[in-house]
This record gives structure tokens, sequence and C-alpha cells, in this order.
């Protein structure tokens, strides 16, 4: 029976490990706005872009049958205005944000800086609720509409029609199983990807525009289908500024472009200017294949094959290649859509990954554990799952809350780059990226108010991120969170100085005059009997910003009326007192000493204050961060409360 424990034992010793894989906690102080570190492969800038390209070029497979679907014969003129969006607003703001994060922080962590305090971390934790709406629904409505074109295809056995649930939660498991695996050379995939995948739509595109252009009737029933239905030029273009925030899929893509930086070759001018030439390159190839697109679309593909059931729901390319160039070319074509699809849900997967562990791990926000890739990717695949089946695997419905993740991150990059350039000074900037958004503000709202199921799902994202965090937050609040401990001169000088028992007494400085000292003096003498012969320290911490988790601490010695002072800054109140302490004790070999005095109030208050200001009962907090780190009572510092 004993073996047999340890056999069990050590196979969940194995498990853990692999589980865990990765994660070492030495790393966890590198992540954050400007980590981590570089990766050690980087590539040119027109190879990164195809990584981001399996994301925002996949979106060709579904993008012109949904804006068929959403704005009907208006589809290429409300798709020359996303376009005009894009390359007028979007890219501009983008291009902006390359230059304030060559990291790959992004818009988030711009808006992370430009935010105070707790303002700021909660401005995080609801874009990273929209942003997991963005990828989360990358990987499910890719999954989905890479299950429309294989159910599709003519020469799939009809068994499986009506199996797209199946079929779709078979792919997200796949891509599950993938990165459990691990996932490797995702550059040279990308670039094999795209490369055939553009290829092979620029044959279909081409194409259904000679087709068009041999038949001009075509475009004559076109526009009298337009001028059937509005009657001037002017209301023409005012419903198709209407209908445009209905076709932002589009539009995805930049902000990957922006976290995968680190990834681009060159120091840190030339990543800079490599993501600058990959989001316009990137933005110039989807714009004309997004306006070629919806006119071949529109004029060779009658309109009830755009609904649901129809054979152009959500593949309407594909529907182009089997119609025109033959099932044996819209085999391949569909071959190469699903795999890029399918690839598309594997970088929404990367995104994620890396995302998360910049953020949360930080704040004390999640568990270590999110910070190794594995755990993520089986937390994200059972939320993926959820989705799908809440959707029942459907392209269209799950477009408007992939619209909604997407325009918001755009937003926040406006409203970031525009805040960044009134704090420079920079008027004429200001004003122009102010309008721009202002009218992303506009998509984003006409969005909302047409599918608001998006906004409803990215609100149980952000519900779900604020409540784990705070639940972890409170749970990690014991820890000690100090990374590094620095001594001034004159600090080192008082401990090298003091010889047998250490005694500190923890003062909450205020007028920090000499009343005051020899106040909490008299207080100590009297409330722990301490000798007035046994030399004593003042240590005094001062709460900086309380919605830091982790930081490291500075301690400055002082000379105040003949007492001397240890000043401390830092997140907290305990957890710099308790890190001091071991300090002490491991610099001197001595288990130092601290006095405290009772405070007043409800103990429930006080933790809440602990938790929100950094404050609260201290002398209690200090007691617990000393005994989580140290175990063993004889070596643990004595905390004395009177």
């Amino acid at each position: 029976m004993a073996g047999s424990a340890r056999r069990g034992t050590a196979r969940e010793g194995a498990f853990r490990a692999w589980l865990l894989h990765g994660l070492r906690h030495e790393d966890l102080r590198a992540l954050g706005p400007h980590g981590p570190r570089s990766p050690e492969k980087q590539y040119s800038w027109w190879r990164v872009m195809c990584l981001t390209g399996v994301d925002y070029f996949s979106s060709l497979g579904y993008q012109p049958g949904i804006a068929a679907l959403a704005a009907g014969s208006l589809s290429p003129i409300a798709t020359i205005l996303l376009v005009l969006l894009t390359l007028l607003g979007a890219l501009p703001v983008y291009r902006r944000v390359a230059v304030e994060s060559p990291y790959g922080q992004g818009s988030i962590a711009m808006l992370e800086g430009l935010a105070p305090r707790w303002w700021g971390k909660l401005i995080v934790l609801v874009l990273l609720g929209f942003a997991a709406t963005d990828f989360v629904i990358t990987i499910t409505l890719s999954a989905a509409d890479a299950t429309a074109h294989i159910l599709e295809n003519p020469f799939v056995p009809r068994a499986f029609s009506g199996q797209h649930v199946a079929v779709t939660l078979f792919l997200l498991a796949l891509l599950s199983a993938v990165f459990l695996m691990g996932f490797t050379e995702a550059i040279g995939i990308a670039v094999l990807l795209v490369g055939v995948y553009l290829a092979l739509n620029a044959v279909v595109v081409v194409t259904a525009i000679l087709h068009i252009l041999a038949h001009p009737d075509l475009f004559g029933g076109w526009q009298r289908a337009l001028t059937a239905r509005h009657a001037s030029p002017l209301g023409l273009l005012a419903v198709s500024v209407l209908v445009m925030p209905r076709l932002a899929l589009g539009m995805s893509g930049f902000e990957t472009g922006v976290a995968v930086m680190p990834l681009i070759k060159g120091d840190l001018a030339g990543r800079i200017a490599g993501a600058r030439r990959l989001l316009t390159t990137a933005a110039l190839i989807m714009s004309v294949f997004l306006i070629c697109s919806s006119f071949a679309t529109i004029m060779l593909i009658p309109e009830k094959e755009f609904q649901a059931g129809g054979k152009a729901n959500g593949r309407a390319l594909a529907y182009l290649a089997h119609n025109y160039l033959g099932n044996g070319f819209g085999t391949l074509y569909d071959i190469s859509t699903i795999t890029i699809l399918w690839f598309a849900g594997a970088s929404a997967m990367a995104g994620l990954i890396n995302l998360v562990p910049r953020y949360l791990p930080r704040y004390g926000m999640a568990p270590d554990w999110t910070a190794a890739v594995r755990p993520l990717v089986l937390v994200f695949t059972v939320v993926a799952v959820a989705i799908t089946l809440v959707f029942d695997a459907n392209v269209d419905a799950q477009g408007g809350a992939y619209a909604t993740g997407v325009l918001v991150l755009f937003l926040s990059a406006g409203v970031a780059v525009t805040v960044d350039a009134h704090r420079a000074g920079r008027r004429w900037r200001t004003w122009i990226f102010g309008l721009i958004t202002l009218v992303l503000a506009y998509t984003l709202v006409d969005n909302i108010r047409e599918r608001p199921e998006g906004v409803k799902i990215a609100s149980l994202f952000i519900a779900a991120i604020v409540v784990m965090s705070l639940i972890s937050r409170a749970t990690r609040s014991t820890e000690l969170r100090v990374s590094d401990v620095r001594l001034d001169t004159l600090a080192q000088e008082f401990i090298s100085e003091s010889s047998g028992e250490i005694h500190l007494i923890a003062n909450d400085p205020r007028r920090r005059d000499q009343a005051e000292y020899n106040a909490k003096l008299r207080e100590q003498w009297y409330t722990h009997r301490l000798r007035s012969a046994e030399p004593v320290m003042f240590v005094e911490v001062t709460v900086l910003d309380a919605s830091q988790f982790q930081s490291e601490l500075r301690v400055k010695g002082d000379v105040r009326y003949g007492h001397r002072i240890l000043r401390v800054e830092s997140a907290t109140v305990a957890n710099a007192l308790a890190a001091l302490l071991l300090y002490i004790r491991d610099r001197t070999g001595e288990v130092p000493n601290i006095y405290f005095q009772w405070g007043e109030g409800n103990p429930i208050l006080a933790m809440l204050r602990y938790l929100v200001f950094g404050g609260g009962d201290v002398p209690g907090m200090t007691r617990e961060v000393l005994r989580e780190a140290e175990p063993d009572p004889a070596r643990r510092p004595h905390v004395h409360v009177g």
C-alpha cells in the first residue's frame, strides 16, 4: 500500500511538473508592461506580419458574407467607408501606439500609465475583459467558420451534415492539444499559410471581377437595386454610414500587430519602424481585398445564399471559388481557408497566453500558475467550448461580440494616443486623434445598439475577471510581496551598529516633530516595559500606491531629534515591515523585535483598508505575513502589541 501511495504521489508530481512547465517564480517579476524580455529569435517585419495576418487576413473567410448579410446591396459602399476608417483612423492610431509601446504592451498599458493607482488597474481589468472577448470569440468564430467550409465542401460525406457543433468542438480540442504539447515554429507556418491563402484569394477575386467586367449587366443590376431602395446619393451615403459599424469585423488585427512587436528584428528604433511598416502593409492588403470581395460577392451571389443555411453563409469567397473555378480549386481554397482559420484561433490563443501574465499576476490578481501556458490553455478552451455551445457554432451570431471586442480596443487606443498627445502639448495631433476617437466611439455605440450581445458577453468576461481578480488579491494579501530590499548608506550603518537584541518601534508618521517621537517612546516604555537603556529605532512606512502588489523596498536612514529612523516607501505597511524584519534578521543573525499599539475600530473594515489602502490592522497583518514567510517560530521576528 505504501508503494502504491508513493507511485500515486510521483504521478501527481510528474503531472504537476508537466502542467506548470516553464513557470519560474523568479520570472514573474519580469512580467509587466515592459516584460518579459525580448524573445531569443526575431524575424523580418514582413514575416511577423504573417503571424498577425492569420488573424487579420483570415477574416476574409467570413467578412464578405457577413457584410452582404448586414448591408445588402450597400455592402460595397459600406465596405469603402470601413476601409477609410481603417486607413485614416485605426492605422494612424496604432502607428502611434507602436511608438509608445515598443515592447508589445499595446494600448492597454498606455491607458494604465495614464490613469493613476486603482483607476489604472480597474481600466486594465475592464479592457482585459474586452480583449478576452475579442480573442476568445476569434477562436470560436474562426473554428465555426472553418466548420462551415468543411461541411459545405461537396466532397465531404453527407453523414457530417448538421454536425457543425461537433466538428467545431473537435477543432477546438485539436487547437488545445497542439498548445498543450508545445507550439513551435509559428512564424514559419504563418508565412506559408498567409502566402498561399492570399494567393488563392487573389485568384478568386480577380476571376470574379473579370466575370463582372465581361457581363456589364451585373453591375447595372446592382446599380438599379441601389437606386430602387435609395432615392438620392446623399441618402444612400447616410444609410451606408449607419450600417458600416456592422462590418467592423474587417478591422481586426491591429492590437495583435502591436503585441508581436518584440518578435521584429532590430534595435528599438528598427522595431518601431518595422511595426509601422507591418501595420501599414497589412491594412493596405486587407483594404484591397475587402473592397474587391464586397463588389464580387454582392453582384455574383444570390441574396438567399447569404442567409442562414445558404451555401454562401460564412463562406462567400469559397462559394465563388467553387462556382467559377470548379470544385477542385474550390476544395483547395477550402483547405487553405480551414487551415488559416484554425491557425487564427492559434494566434488568438497565443495572444491570450501572452496578455494575461503581463498584468494579472503582477497585480496579485491571479495565482502564480496563470503565468504558465498549459493551465491557461485549459481554462480558455473550456470558455471557448461554452461559447460555442451557447451560440450553436453560428458565425453570424458571434459577429456582434467579436466586433464589440475589436472596437473597444480601438477606442481605448484612440483615447490613449489622444490623451498622450494632449499631455505632450501637441495641439493639432490632439485634435486629429480626438476626431478619430469620436468616429471610433460612434462606430462602437452603433454596433452595441444593433448587436447588444457583444456587450453582454464582454460584461460576463469583465465580471468574471474582476471578481476572480479581487478574490485572488484578497487570498494572496498575506504573501511577502517584496522583490528586494535596498538600504541607503545611513540605514546600513544603523543596522550594522546594532548589537544584541534589536528593537524597532513602528510609528505612523504625522507631524514628525520632537513631541511625536518622545510621546511614542513613552508609550512603548509604558506598554511594553522597554528599558530606557535599550537602543531602539523607529520605522516609518509611507504608502505610495496601494494598488501595486509587488515592489522593491527602499529604506532610507534618518536622524531627527537624536532618534534613529528607518523610513520606508511601499505599497503596504505590513508587507514592508515584515520584509524589513526578515532582512535585518538575515543581515545581523539576530531575530529582531517590533512594537505596535493596537488600533481601534472594526476588524473587517481594517482588513478592507489593508486591501485597498495598504494600511488597516498593521500589527495583525505583519504577524500573519511573517508567519507565512517564515514557518520556523524560532527564526520568526517577534511582534509585540500592546
